[in-house]
């Protein structure tokens, strides 16, 4: 289970890249070498030892080798401008892109170059700078452009909400309606898999579609896509996922048993595999890892109904939060006595932590004292394993999450600490957009994917999952920047997963012979999950470079450089954490427009806006939240505002707020 595959250094390429590679486009210039007759041609390797993950770059730097940090990474929105940091010895003669437009920030002298990168009008996806030294030395970075956020999220929900809606109501697994999984390659919905949950709505490579949708509706909620969510809810959620009543979450709807059902199954797949399960065990109830999804989804449904009260739903928002509940503790209540692996960490379950803190705002205090113990339990054990991050696998970068979000909840700072050092140790920063931030994940394009092979995958879930405690660690120590650096390429990875279209690919295939997003969307959901609960624009004063932002753009505020002031372009926009205050600021609903640092006064001013794009729900209310990461007390308020859900409610329907803090 922990084999990871075998690897090798090419030196040259281009023989490859004629052959065996064609079909793919390789990262940089494939090159070759041709020996003259008695010609003797030697390539090493240099190793040189860093003192601690934080300082490999100073170490890199040293060696005399350039480096290279992009700020806020390497993946960058059509309307953010990103900054590039460039340390080498020797001076830089020419940087070679066609997909940005570049300006130099720094003097020419300076040991340290910075350079503000704007993406052109027409650039999309993978792309290449190259810069040259004048020592004759050559840099490869690799960036992503992105369409800008609203209009990626608002693609992402059209299509989930079109071709990869279901609607056969005369299928013969209660699959309708719903939001499947869907194969971009034939363009078609997968109804049909010998990996059965991949085909019913279940395990993470059948959730996929639709907690990507559901997390959408979070992010950016639309009134016809909420409509076709409600229903996938309260006609196949509750009765084919949840069935008899109860709040167990079956193993998959879809099932491999020809003499219990009249379905065409197809003569092509071979269901001779353990993966073609029978009615009997797709309908187990034992798995935890299933039970997040559904919970994710009535959470999401719970923040729309409570936040946007004229839009019409089948139930009241305490409907959507009671079935968020009563969904986690059927599986975790009781030391996880309904399920199996529900003493590990869960993939999203920082879910389950919003899922408890809005039943503190609610007043829901019996709940909210029942699913704290039920948390409390698990975050115990942890505290007393050697290495709790236990799953279904040997070994798995799945379980940190979650032990590292209960054991920092309960300030059990040993294992907390112990889940942050792991992250680190698989989650890389480095100019490239597919490894900056991406975790180490190989298998589950065995288990999700429609190319089935070992690999180590490029922007899987585990990255926009990962991210989350890194992000966390981060704002309780905001002089880190390299945490930061490494939690938010983390968390926009699942930006580059979505297509030019709206369709998300379930990860990106590292080979050389591939380099492309895998055809299905299989596992995306989870990653998505991960992005939504993370988003945030980071506002930083007086780091090595300056004051800069992560999420946004820097705008002249004319105030001598005592007001840092921000456009948000992250793909939320309702979070803004303030380094230097170690104070972070979340709205319910609405966008944030700019956000103005105060400097001296220690001010945070907000204009808020009822959306971030005009086809998405207008908010004519949103709750402030305020929080100091790390810290008991806040000590900041919102003056003038009513306090209401443990914040203070703004008025958004003039259209405009402006939110002093």
């Amino acid at each position: 289970q922990t084999y990871e595959g075998n690897y090798e250094w090419q030196i040259h390429s281009l023989a490859w890249a004629q052959n065996e590679w064609k079909n793919s486009t390789p990262w940089n210039t494939p090159t070759s070498k041709t020996l003259q007759p008695g010609e003797i041609y030697s390539v090493g390797l240099k190793f040189s030892l860093a003192e601690t993950i934080q300082t490999i770059e100073d170490t890199v730097v040293r060696t005399g080798t350039p480096l290279a940090v992009g700020i806020p990474g390497y993946i960058v929105p059509s309307d953010l401008t990103a900054h590039l940091h460039v340390n080498h010895s020797s001076p830089v003669k020419s940087i070679d892109t066609n997909a940005f437009t570049i300006a130099e920030l720094s003097p020419a002298a300076s040991s340290v170059h910075s350079y503000a990168l704007t993406p052109t009008g027409s650039a999309w996806g993978r792309t290449r700078l190259t810069i040259t030294y004048t020592d004759g030395k050559q840099q490869a970075l690799h960036y992503f452009i992105t369409k800008s956020t609203p209009t990626t999220l608002a693609n992402l929900g059209h299509f989930f909400t079109t071709a990869a809606h279901y609607t056969n109501a005369t299928d013969p697994f209660a699959r309708a309606p719903s939001i499947m999984t869907y194969d971009n390659e034939l363009h078609k919905i997968v109804e049909q898999d010998s990996r059965v949950w991949i085909a019913g709505l279940s395990d993470e490579g059948g959730t996929g579609a639709y907690l990507t949708t559901a997390m959408k509706q979070f992010t950016q909620p639309h009134a016809r896509e909420l409509a076709v969510m409600d229903a996938f809810i309260h006609d196949t959620v509750v009765g084919t996922l949840q069935q008899n009543g109860t709040f167990g979450v079956v193993a998959s709807a879809f099932f491999y048993q020809p003499n219990a059902t009249d379905y065409a199954y197809s003569s092509t797949i071979d269901w001779g595999s353990w993966t073609s399960w029978n009615k009997a065990r797709a309908y187990t109830t034992r798995r935890a890892y299933n039970y997040v999804h559904p919970t994710a989804t009535y959470w999401a449904m719970y923040r729309v109904a409570r936040d946007y009260p004229d839009v019409t739903l089948r139930a009241d928002w305490k409907w959507y939060l009671g079935r968020a509940y009563n969904t986690t503790q059927y599986c975790l209540a009781n030391r996880a006595a309904n399920c199996d692996y529900g003493l590990v960490g869960l993939m999203g379950e920082t879910v389950l932590g919003e899922l408890l803190e809005d039943l503190k705002r609610e007043g829901m205090n019996a709940e909210g004292t029942a699913l704290e113990a039920t948390m409390r339990y698990r975050a115990n054990l942890w505290d007393t394993q050697a290495v709790p991050f236990g799953s279904e696998m040997a070994w798995d970068s799945t379980g940190q999450e979650g032990v590292y979000y209960w054991t920092n909840y309960f300030n059990l700072p040993k294992t907390a600490t112990k889940a942050i050092n792991s992250i680190f140790a698989y989650m890389p920063t480095v100019p490239h957009w597919g490894w900056n931030g991406n975790a180490r994940r190989y298998w589950d394009f065995v288990y999700a994917a429609k190319i089935q092979q070992i690999e180590r995958q490029i922007h899987h879930y585990g990255s926009g999952l990962n991210s989350l405690p890194m992000l966390s660690y981060y704002e309780q120590h905001p002089a880190d920047l390299y945490a930061l650096r490494v939690g938010y390429a983390g968390n926009t990875a699942p930006l580059t997963n979505i297509h030019e279209d709206g369709f998300a690919s379930a990860a990106f295939h590292s080979f050389p012979d591939l380099l492309k997003w895998d055809p299905y969307s299989g596992d995306y959901g989870q990653g998505f999950l991960g992005l939504s609960l993370g988003q945030c624009v980071y506002i930083l004063s007086g780091t090595k470079y300056g004051d800069v932002v992560f999420g946004g753009n820097m705008v002249d505020a004319g105030s001598n450089g005592t007001i840092v002031a921000v456009e948000p372009r992250d793909a939320l926009r309702r979070r803004v954490f303030v380094a230097d205050l170690g104070l972070k600021i979340e709205i319910s609903a609405g966008a944030v427009e700019r956000a103005e640092y105060d400097k001296a006064g220690q001010i945070v001013t907000l204009s808020v806006l009822p959306a971030a794009a005009s086809e998405a729900l207008q908010a004519k209310s949103a709750i402030v939240w305020l929080k100091r990461p790390g810290s008991s007390s806040v000590g900041f308020s919102v003056p003038g505002l009513n306090e209401a859900r443990g914040g203070w409610a703004v008025d958004l329907s003039s259209g405009m707020a402006s939110v002093r803090i």
